[in-house]
């Protein structure tokens, strides 16, 4: 039996924004909203070339991180897109930075020999830009 993740999912207080930017920035594409009304939940899936999925959600009493988007936490880290090049990772943090959004680290060779950039999305979540 072959395992593959089928998505990964983001809450957010502002899922058109996060959609937005994924479709803007990393060429996403999305399907229709979903919503529960009964519950307030609402929900989009977002396709990506590469064929990786990410559903974000929103519904009232979510709880916030624990801390301020910079600091690390326990749980999932980052999501990571790779661009296929150093030039890419340049232009595409370029872009970002440019546009406002809050550049972390990088572009840079990290110690185990990756080029990377760490920015925060809308919601405070971390991307790694790679080759």
């Amino acid at each position: 039996m072959t395992m593959l993740i089928e998505h990964v999912a983001i809450w957010s207080k502002n899922i058109e924004a996060l959609r937005s930017f994924y479709e803007r920035y990393f060429g996403a594409t999305s399907n229709a909203k979903y919503v529960n009304s009964g519950v307030r939940f609402e929900s989009y899936f977002l396709t990506f070339p590469s064929g990786a999925r990410l559903e974000l959600m929103q519904m009232p009493g979510v709880a916030e991180k624990p801390h301020g988007a910079e600091t690390q936490f326990l749980g999932y880290a980052h999501i990571a897109f790779s661009t296929g090049s150093k030039e890419a990772v340049d232009t595409l943090t370029a872009r970002l930075c440019n546009d406002g959004f809050e550049i972390l680290e990088g572009p840079r060779t990290t110690g185990d020999e990756y080029y990377e950039s760490c920015i925060l999305d809308p919601a405070g979540n971390r991307i790694e830009i790679t080759v």
